[in-house]
Formats: C-alpha cells, structure tokens, sequence
C-alpha cells in the first residue's frame, strides 16, 4: 500500500532568503486515499514573528517561545516523512523554507522530485480558475468552515481532502473510514485483471520510439497523481502481441 506525507508549514513570512522561519509543521500521512498518522509541531523560530503573520496564522510569539527549535525536532520530522512522496500545495513555497531549514543544519536538500504540487494539479484540472485552498475547498465541497486561522495540520488535513478529490480517490475508495480494502475494478476498467478483450491481438511489432514514449507517458501520470495503475499492470506474455 502506497503512503504519501500531506505537508504543509506556517512561517515567519514570505521569504527564507530574508530571514523568515518555519513556526509550524504539519504532516498526514495518507495510505490509499486513507488518513492515517499525523505529526505536528510548532517551532521556536529564534526570531519575531510579524504581526501580518500572525493575523494569517494565530502563532504569537508567546505561543512559541517555550517551543523546540528546528535543529530539536529535524530527526523526528525526518523520520515520519520517510522516503515517500509529498503532497504540498504551492510546493516551491513550503520545499523553499524546509531546504533553507535543513541547509542550515548542513543537511541535504529534501529533492522536488519527490513532490506532488496540489496547486499544479488544480491549474491542470480547472485552467483559469482560482487554485487556492479554500477556493478548491469550495469547488470540491471539502468543509472549511473550521479554519478561522492557517494551522499547518488543520491546512493538511483539508489538503489530503482536496488531493483525494483531484484525482478521484472517491471513485477508488467509497468510504474512506471503513478500513476495508476498495472493491476491484471492473477487468475492462484495469489492465492488470482484464484477460480478454474483444479486439484481434496486435500482429505488427511496436516501434522502440512509441515503447518509450509510452513509458515516459505513464511515469509523468504517475509523478503527478501517485496512481497510475497501468505501471502495475501485468506485462503481456511471450505467446501474445509483440
């Protein structure tokens, strides 16, 4: 079962590169469209908070005064995210302050590679519409109604709702609380069960250009949605198609 780390992070402001810092981490994991466990932590960011973040997020600088700095909680955040892929909204903002973070403890950069951008699969599935979280919220029909202020868990927890929406984890799981495994697709619907179809076999052979055009299609569906079934279908057998 695959796991995916929702994240997201409060700061300081706008820009690491200014001096900004983290105050907030949040993280969900998901398994198959699943919540599972969380972490949270706030963080002493070893400077002033400005007032304009605290409108936006509620952390004052008493409510972190007596909080871990980053450098104390690194291998327990480090840990829980593991190797598995991240589901950030906006992803360069929050990957920007966690690698500036972990810069400074002369630590290795967490690589975008590893990131699914929420933002960017929202720009792709609804161009020229607003691709804020509460506006997916909205369209979605994900209920914010809760969030008066920023919280990086709050904000991860309706970011693994939004995420589970854009890439139709609904239609793979119809009750996400069950704890039973979603019922099989149709074998016409999933490459890995169907056995026949009523099409002839191919008898020409597919050209090495159109295999590796293919297969670089399937890799960008899967680093976008982290669900592309094909890639785990079942390799056709010697006695079929070339």
């Amino acid at each position: 079962m695959k796991r995916l780390i929702v994240l997201d992070t409060e700061t300081t402001g706008l820009s690491p590169a200014e001096g900004d810092r983290i105050v907030e981490i949040g993280c969900l994991e998901l398994l198959h469209t699943r919540k599972g466990e969380s972490f949270q932590q706030y963080i002493n960011p070893e400077r002033d908070i400005p007032p304009e973040a605290v409108r936006i997020h509620g952390i004052s600088n008493e409510r972190v005064a007596d909080q871990p700095r980053f450098a104390d909680v690194v291998e327990r955040f480090l840990a829980f995210i593991g190797d598995d892929p991240l589901i950030i909204h906006n992803a360069s903002f929050d990957m920007g302050f966690l690698n500036a973070e972990l810069a400074r403890l002369q630590r290795p950069p967490l690589p975008m590679s590893r990131v699914i951008d929420t933002m960017l699969l929202a720009r792709r599935k609804y161009p020229g519409l607003s691709a804020s979280l509460d506006a997916l919220c909205r369209r979605l029909k994900v209920d914010n109604s809760h969030r008066v202020h920023h919280g990086a868990l709050l904000d991860a927890h309706l970011l693994a709702d939004v995420y589970v929406e854009l890439v139709g984890g609904n239609q793979l799981s119809l009750d996400l609380g069950s704890g039973e495994s979603p019922p099989p697709l149709p074998a016409e619907h999933n490459p890995a069960a169907a056995t026949t179809h009523p099409f002839p076999q191919r008898t020409w052979p597919i050209p090495a250009v159109d295999r590796l055009a293919h297969q670089a299609f399937l890799a960008r569906l899967h680093s976008e949605s982290a669900a592309c079934i094909w890639l785990t279908a079942e390799p056709p057998s010697s006695s079929s198609s070339p």
